[in-house]
């Protein structure tokens, strides 16, 4: 579910000011891309998804035209060419990968009825939210909301009727050691695409530690059932969510300590949260973490550039005029008029 190499480090194409892309991010992102894929097939032949199995299909094909079409604005509006094209064949597939880990993760985790507008409605949004949510770091934008957790969380507010998928469904016609199996196996993958890719193993822990403390916390004062809150963590849609949902490098940082700040802030808002009785508090609290690392980041970019305005006004000294160049060639000091020869 991870939207890996949204971190813009894109193939380089002609005309382009985008950078060529870390061979370890495009690695990263093939290996999502599969385990998504091999993770649907499975669940549609054997675990006993619940969406029409018809459902992946329409969810690629709505992800793939939207994420070329904003593409297609995006290049015209910055003026370069899409970063689609000068790659052949295996560009435009490295280049879709985004959106096809995107599209699935969306149609996995909501369940819309046999409302199919829905779920592309929320495809669109998930992909669309990389345009609109975005701040500076290093000099560049870089997309703060994590796609398929925004599409998700949007749909849920404006149609209260759906639901995210029911946990169940993930094994739900497998009984027995299966049902240990199958979560064990999504762990040891995503653990080691996030130790040796992404990552972010220390955003994890600060993630884990922190959800097994609030589901104490929560114990304590509200009353709620310590062991009841904790095996939530033991659940295969949890186990999802913390391999390839918020582990998204693409909008999570990349320092340990941050890292830790990210994942045990996302749990603390969701801690409290499902202490107010909201729920769905996974997906709120994640989105609403990403929106304040936004907020951070373009503060961030807002008081160095005005940091940079005031070492660049004291480098001036005082009474000395900034010259300029006049249309003869010469020099001329700001604020004396210049007289053409």
């Amino acid at each position: 579910m991870t939207d890996v190499a949204d971190t813009k480090t894109t193939t380089a194409t002609k005309g382009s000011n985008q950078a060529p892309r870390d061979p370890k991010v495009i690695k990263a992102l093939r290996n999502f891309a599969i385990s998504m894929t091999v993770f649907n097939i499975l669940g549609y032949t054997w675990l006993g998804f619940e969406q029409a199995w018809t459902w992946p299909l329409i969810a690629l094909a709505t992800g793939y035209t939207t994420e070329i079409v904003l593409e297609i604005v995006g290049a015209r509006g910055e003026g370069r060419a899409p970063r689609f094209l000068g790659g052949g064949v295996r560009g435009v597939v490295e280049f879709l990968y985004p959106a096809h880990i995107t599209s699935l993760a969306v149609n996995l985790l909501l369940y819309v009825n046999d409302q199919a507008l829905v779920m592309m409605f929320g495809v669109v949004v998930a992909i669309s939210g990389k345009w609109l949510f975005r701040a500076p770091v290093r000099g560049r934008l870089r997309h703060f909301m994590n796609p398929s957790n925004f599409g998700i969380m949007i749909v849920l507010v404006l149609f209260p009727w759906a639901s995210v998928a029911p946990p169940y469904h993930f094994t739900e016609n497998v009984s027995g050691i299966i049902d240990w199996i199958v979560p064990a196996v999504i762990i040891t993958f995503g653990t080691m695409l996030n130790a040796k890719l992404t990552g972010r193993m220390w955003l994890i822990a600060g993630w884990l530690s922190v959800f097994a403390l609030q589901s104490i916390v929560r114990g304590l004062f509200l009353e709620t059932s310590i062991p009841a809150a904790l095996s939530t963590m033991t659940g295969v849609a949890f186990v999802l969510f913390t391999n390839y949902m918020i582990t998204d490098p693409g909008t999570s940082p990349s320092r340990p300590l941050s890292q830790v700040a990210f994942g045990g802030g996302v749990a603390l808002v969701y801690g409290v949260l499902t202490g107010a009785s909201i729920v769905y508090g996974l997906f709120f609290a994640t989105a609403i973490v990403c929106a304040i690392r936004g907020g951070f980041l373009w503060s961030l970019h807002i008081a160095n550039k005005a940091r940079e305005q005031r070492e660049a006004e004291q480098r001036i000294p005082d009474g000395v005029s900034q010259p300029v160049i006049s249309p003869n060639g010469h020099n001329q000091p700001v604020g004396k008029e210049v007289v053409p020869a």
